[in-house]
């Protein structure tokens, strides 16, 4: 946004409307949410173009990039017989990089209620420290960041671990979880109470004598997570102080070792 500074003066920004061919535009998925098939037959369904807000677009080279409005030219789209040799007035930014437009993507959907994994993923190709840092941590233990198998889609609870605890707990939490019970672990609430067990006991906690009972006490995880559910109902505490309970309990179960002090008993 720019202006004269002179009393009456335009305040002006930095995009310009205009016209732009729907064949044109493309949609970056690394500045992008993904798109929501459900939420676009809605949107087509009761479709009116003079309700239809002015998409923004990022022009480089050939393409016109969506910002914001990818839903709003599918549901357009879907709606029209024939959409090949039509244009949208749009807001058009020029010669944004992939990171700049990942930024305005942000910015722009900071008012509306975009999902925690999609402004994650967006955040991480805008360069953000904290997420970035998060995404760096994930891969280094051979993990990721997805939705569906094999993937750790809980970003709002890895995002709050770092803030919490920083790197090393959120690393040490995603490896004794990797470790004691594979993927099935990689969920927020065992993410979530395992590193709570991490941040307490630090230099008490055996990180492999802690992943060799997780992984043999009877149920694996559904086990620790079932566990953790009666002592919510009994104490009425947190979901994640629970599961660190429930932890505590199975990693000082049996001979030998060194024994952790009772989750209730150290600070709770």
């Amino acid at each position: 946004m720019t202006t004269n500074g002179k009393a009456g003066g335009r305040i002006e920004r930095a995009a310009r409307l205009r016209w732009v061919p729907l064949t044109q535009m493309r949609v970056n998925p690394l500045a992008q949410r993904d798109l929501n098939q459900a939420r676009v037959s809605k949107l087509a369904a009761s479709f009116d173009p003079e309700l239809m807000d002015a998409p923004t677009v990022s022009h480089r080279g050939d393409w016109y990039y969506l910002i914001d409005g990818q839903h709003r030219i599918a549901a357009l789209k879907l709606w029209m017989p024939s959409w090949e040799d039509q244009q949208v007035q749009c807001w058009t930014y020029e010669g944004l990089s992939e990171a700049e437009e990942a930024e305005r993507f942000l910015a722009l959907n900071d008012l509306l209620p975009v999902r925690a994994f999609a402004k994650f993923k967006v955040s991480v190709q805008a360069g953000r420290d904290v997420e970035g840092d998060v995404d760096r941590i994930v891969r280094a233990l051979g993990l990721r960041i997805a939705r569906g198998s094999g993937g750790i889609s809980a970003v709002a609870t890895l995002r709050r671990v770092y803030a919490q605890g920083g790197p090393a707990v959120l690393s040490r939490a995603l490896r004794i979880i990797r470790d004691a019970y594979g993927e099935a672990g990689l969920e927020g609430p065992v993410i979530d109470g395992i590193s709570l067990l991490c941040q307490r006991y630090d230099g008490d906690l055996s990180e492999q004598g802690a992943i060799q009972r997780l992984s043999s006490a009877h149920g694996g995880v559904s086990g620790l997570i079932s566990r953790a559910g009666q002592l919510r109902q009994s104490t009425g505490s947190a979901t994640a102080q629970c599961v660190a309970a429930a932890a505590v309990e199975v990693i000082n179960r049996g001979s030998g070792g060194r024994k952790l002090p009772g989750w209730w008993r150290n600070g709770q």
